[in-house]
Parts: structure tokens; sequence; C-alpha cells
């Protein structure tokens, strides 16, 4: 792909991972261009981090709709004004029933080590006391490629950290948050020099 890739982001919450990739592209480690943040919530702190950076803004609250095709044909209305190489999930904690305009154009990070501590119920704090509960040594973070069950898609990348004992869930996230800084980015990347292959459940890295 020449040039930048351009990007939409999905967010419903503070917008970390937005402005992570927002980080990036200003350090000019990811040539990228934020085409429009798209929010859940009208409150969701992660549109104002958009607006301070002049990214315009949309909101599609889930709360308006009845059926999940509505407010995903909603969403899809509104990325279809804007140029999108790709699709960001950034936090993004609904459902999005892709269609085919964006087949394998959607990806999602997971703060843990997919397939465990994942699925509908599975976001923010609650996935790193799940982790701290259960015992396991070690979590980290998957990015994926979504489709239309919760953190289900093929995965891309992995990154993995030590449970540490005397964790708790807020020193665990971030812990695991300062991989996901590095393993977006990464893969973002990766998709714009067309590295990266869906072959059923399996995403080969091309050389």
């Amino acid at each position: 792909m020449q040039g930048p890739i351009h990007l939409a982001v999905l967010l419903s919450g503070t917008g970390r991972t937005l402005q992570n990739i927002i980080d990036k592209i200003e350090q000019g480690s990811l040539d990228a261009r934020i085409e429009v943040v798209v929010g859940s919530h009208a409150d969701a702190f992660g549109l104002q981090r958009a607006k301070n950076h002049g990214i315009p803004v949309v909101v599609v609250e889930k709360k308006r709709y009845k059926r999940i095709e509505e407010f995903s044909d909603e969403i899809t209305t509104q990325l279809r004004k804007y140029r999108a190489d790709l699709v960001i999930m950034a936090g993004f904690n609904c459902l999005y029933k892709i269609p085919d305009k964006y087949a394998g154009r959607v990806m999602n990070i997971h703060p843990a080590l997919i397939p465990s501590f994942c699925g509908r119920d599975f976001w923010g704090k609650k996935v790193h006391k799940a982790v701290l509960d259960y015992g396991t040594k070690v979590s980290g973070c998957t990015v994926h490629f979504a489709d239309n069950t919760y953190d289900n898609g093929p995965i891309i990348l992995q990154r993995v950290v030590p449970v540490i004992n005397g964790d708790t869930p807020e020193s665990l996230a971030d812990r695991v948050f300062k991989e996901e800084c590095s393993a977006y980015p990464e893969a973002i990347r990766l998709f714009q020099q067309g590295k990266l292959k869906i072959e059923g459940r399996k995403v080969s890295i091309l050389p």
C-alpha cells in the first residue's frame, strides 16, 4: 500500500488505545491517518481525545437500537462516508456485525491471551481480575481480525507478560497495556505492507 493507511476507529471508553495510535502517528513510527472515530457512547472520553487532534467523530449509541443488526448497519453507514482501509476496534465493547465490504479489514485487540479470558463479558479490568482469580502465571494481549463473534477471529500477534505475586488488576493491566502499545501498531504496519494472509483460522505473516 502506497502512502499512509487510512484508519477508522471504533471505541466505547477512555480511548487509551486510540491515543497510542495517535502518538505513534505523530512520532512518525506509524504511517497512517485516522479518518474518523466512532463512539458507542456519547460521553466516551475517547471522542474528546479525537477532537483534541482534529479527528472527525461520530456517535452511534448502542442503547438507541433494539437489534444489533440495526446498530451495526448505522456504524457501516457512517464508515462509508470516510475512506477506511482498515477498521480498528480500540476498546469497543459492543458487537459489530461486519459487512462483506469490511471482511478481513477489521482488527481488534484483547487484553488477554485468546482463547483464554475472552468473550462477551470479558473486557477492561474484568479480564485482569479473572486472570488473577484463576491463578495463571502469564497473561498478555492478542491482536486479531474481528468476525461476528466476540474475540473469535484469526489471531495476528500475541505478546506475553508475567503475572507477578501481589499483582492487582490495575498493575497487571498496566503491564499488558505496555505490550498492546507496540503490538497493535505492528499489526497495522503488517497489514499496510500486505504481509498478512488469512487462511481459515490462521494468519500467516509473509516475508
